[in-house]
């Protein structure tokens, strides 16, 4: 491709980017709201059928859902600027992760795992000076590692520090070993439990700790109130080609938080933001939509399928405001037809 037809092209899927997303900001007005508001009823219509093949029973109050976008999004951009598109997109929440290229072009790291929890708190405030409740950071760490008990012990006062909820983990993409991880998560536990910290648990790939129900294992054998699940159906689909929808019936009780993304097998498999793959998220989400609990939503890919990272913060503020809105549709719409079948 010559350098005119690439220009060219780049400008085209810019446009097309922008036009698809600009018209989703328009939910606020006029005759855009009402025929998505119409879309949203009909398809939480459409998923009675799916509650009578479940037999979907409401024995609790409807889960409620924190949505949080990560800065990883952000990443080609300063982290300053992603904490302004994240708060600009109308989200109330943010989760740290995990690198961001500076004013100089240099990839800095959000919190170092080597930080100390002064730096950790105070970049909490600067999130709570910009109206943005941190939630949850990566850990970067290996459970496997050798220093991994050393350096997760550092995460769990950083995030206390900070008054951040949960430090998210996961393994290597061939998997993790449990002859490790259940001994050193033995150990790390009472120390999360005493800082007020919970570790979430995610597929990454690899039998042993990429789906739902493998890592559930480790999970149920530790039996800790501060070791929890981040399911992550994306992962679960990409690395391991399961079915999240059935995966997730085997560790649903487990869950306290989501990694959002999709993916899909045509005409390549991909990831991506919800509803640009072939997941299903009605689904995906009737065994958690009804829990009594707070489940943290937060979103680590925000993008169409195929189109790729776009090139300005702004296309993916627009972004960040679209996957928001695709999952507050489906969430609501999912409680409100499982209620109506209910009654």
């Amino acid at each position: 491709m010559n350098q005119k037809n690439k220009k060219e092209s780049l400008s085209s899927r810019r446009s097309f980017i922008k036009k698809s997303f600009v018209g989703l900001t328009a939910l606020t007005t006029g005759t855009v709201a009402s025929s998505l508001f119409n879309e949203s009823a009909a398809l939480a219509n459409s998923v009675n059928s799916l509650n009578h093949s479940l037999n979907l029973q409401i024995d609790k109050e409807p889960t409620q859902f924190i949505h949080a976008c990560m800065t990883l999004a952000y990443r080609n951009f300063p982290l300053e600027r992603a904490l302004q598109g994240i708060k600009k997109a109308g989200y109330n929440y943010v989760a740290w992760g995990t690198r961001h290229r500076n004013e100089n072009g240099e990839n800095q790291p959000v919190l170092a795992e080597t930080a100390t929890p002064d730096e950790a708190e105070e970049l909490a405030n600067r999130c709570r000076d910009m109206g943005l409740e941190p939630v949850q950071m990566f850990s970067t760490i290996y459970p496997d590692q050798d220093d991994a008990v050393e350096l997760l012990t550092n995460r769990i006062k950083q995030a206390s520090a900070a008054e951040l909820k949960y430090v998210l983990v996961f393994g290597p993409t061939d998997g993790g070993d449990p002859e490790l991880w259940v001994p050193r998560f033995q150990e790390l536990a009472p120390i999360a439990a005493d800082y007020g910290v919970t570790f979430l648990l995610k597929q990454h790939g690899g039998e042993t700790t990429g789906t739902g129900e493998a890592l559930s294992e480790i999970i149920r054998e530790l039996n800790h109130p501060n070791i929890h699940m981040s399911y992550d159906a994306g992962n679960v689909m990409w690395y391991q080609s399961v079915d999240p929808v059935q995966d997730i019936a085997t560790c649903a009780d487990l869950i306290s938080g989501f990694c959002l993304k999709d993916c899909r097998n045509f005409p390549t498999k991909t990831t991506s933001a919800p509803g640009f793959g072939e997941i299903d998220h009605y689904q995906l989400f009737s065994p958690v939509a009804f829990t009594g609990k707070t489940i943290t939503l937060t979103y680590e890919n925000i993008f169409p399928s195929y189109l790729g990272m776009p090139n300005t913060a702004e296309e993916i503020d627009l972004m960040a405001i679209h996957t928001k809105q695709y999952m507050e549709y489906v969430l609501a719409g999912l409680q409100k037809a499982v209620t109506d079948n209910n009654n």
